[in-house]
């Protein structure tokens, strides 16, 4: 099964990074990564350009005008070829590197059409220091 990761950037040299590092080093094999770059001018298209070999022929990206974030995303899924389709923004990272295994699997083993799970904000000078958390634990279905 295959999993389409979606990042929409503007001017993200700063944070884009983790994320980068985050989902190459996630377990899960077949993972299709797309970014959509909104014409950044802060070197994040040459941090991409730097990155691309890392993703062996896995990361697909465009720069490009668009009409704001929702635009960008929604150019991101129409480009997505995978089974099941993720968000993960440019100043995010995945917490462990077996996230998008457990998607999988909660797809591929129940009738599950949706996942979330906990939000952390940490300090961007240590992201071991939580600032802020959101629990998923409310929104379970009944």
């Amino acid at each position: 099964m295959t999993i389409s990761l979606i990042t929409v950037t503007f001017n993200s040299y700063f944070t884009l990074r983790d994320t980068l590092q985050s989902v190459l080093s996630q377990s899960y094999p077949d993972i299709e990564y797309i970014i959509i770059d909104g014409l950044s001018n802060d070197g994040t298209v040459d941090l991409i350009r730097e990155f691309a070999p890392q993703f062996n022929g896995c990361l697909r990206w465009i720069s490009e005008k668009d009409n704001g974030l929702y635009d960008a995303m929604n150019k991101g899924i129409r480009m997505a070829t995978g089974d099941i389709v993720g968000i993960i923004n440019s100043d995010d990272f995945y917490h462990r590197n077996d996230v998008i295994t457990k998607v999988v699997e909660a797809f591929d083993n129940t009738d599950t059409q949706v996942v979330y799970g906990d939000v952390r904000f940490v300090n961007p000078k240590n992201l071991d220091k939580t600032v802020r958390y959101y629990s998923s634990k409310n929104f379970a279905p009944h």
